[in-house]
C-alpha cells in the first residue's frame, strides 16, 4: 500500500463521529462498525464492486434520525478518496456502467475532475426500506461527490423494488469508481487532463 492510494478521515461534531480509511489497491475488504442496518448494507456492497479495503466506525445522533450519520459518512468518504487519489496521476478517471439488480436498471458515469457536480434521476419509490429514509441515498451521494471532487451521473432507468433501486446504485458506484480510479499502463504518471491538472 503506497501513501498516494490510501486515505484515512476523522471527522467529529457534536453530531456524528466518524472514522474512515480507505485503500484503493484493495480486494474489496469492509470493517464497518454502524448501527444503520441497510445503509451498512448498501456500503458493504459498495465496498465489494469497488474492490476498495474500507475501514469505517459510524456513530451518530440516530435518536433524531440517520440523516446527519448518512451525510456526514459520505463527507468522510469523499475525503478519504480524494487524499488517497492525491494529484490523480496515472488513473483512468473516467468510467461509466449499466448495473442491473433484477427489474432494476442503474446507469452511472464518473468523472475524477476535482468539479463536483451530482445529477441523480430515478423513478419514484417507497420512502423508506424498514427505518432507512431512501432520500438520504441523495444525500449520501450529493455529500461524497463535494468532498471527493467527483461528477457524477445517477439515472435509474427502470425499477420497482425499492431496495433493488437503491441496491443497484450502491453496486454501480462501486463498480464506476474502481475502473476510473485504477492505474492506466498507457498514462504512466501523468495527469489525465490536458491542463496538466485537475
Amino acid at each position: 500500500m503506497t501513501p498516494s492510494r490510501f486515505g484515512h478521515i476523522e471527522r467529529k461534531t457534536a453530531e456524528t463521529q466518524i472514522t474512515g480509511s480507505i485503500n484503493l489497491d484493495g480486494t474489496g475488504q469492509l470493517a464497518l462498525t454502524t448501527d444503520c442496518g441497510f445503509f451498512g448494507h448498501m456500503l458493504t456492497l459498495f465496498t465489494a464492486h469497488s474492490l476498495y479495503d474500507i475501514e469505517l466506525v459510524i456513530q451518530g445522533d440516530l435518536h433524531i434520525d440517520s440523516h446527519h450519520t448518512v451525510e456526514d459518512t459520505g463527507i468522510v468518504l469523499g475525503q478519504a478518496i480524494k487524499q488517497a487519489l492525491g494529484d490523480c496521476r496515472g488513473i483512468y478517471r473516467y468510467s461509466s456502467a449499466s448495473i442491473p439488480m433484477d427489474e432494476s436498471l442503474c446507469t452511472l458515469s464518473i468523472d475524477i475532475s476535482n468539479r463536483a457536480f451530482l445529477h441523480y434521476q430515478i423513478p419514484r419509490i417507497a420512502s423508506k426500506v424498514g427505518d432507512f429514509d431512501t432520500e438520504l441515498v441523495e444525500e449520501f451521494l450529493r455529500a461524497f461527490v463535494l468532498h471527493a471532487g467527483i461528477t457524477l451521473h445517477v439515472d435509474v432507468v427502470r425499477g420497482t423494488n425499492t431496495h433493488h433501486v437503491c441496491e443497484s446504485i450502491f453496486k454501480a458506484l462501486g463498480r464506476v469508481l474502481s475502473q476510473a480510479t485504477r492505474i492506466d499502463p498507457y498514462r504512466g504518471a501523468q495527469i489525465p487532463s490536458t491542463k496538466g491538472s485537475l
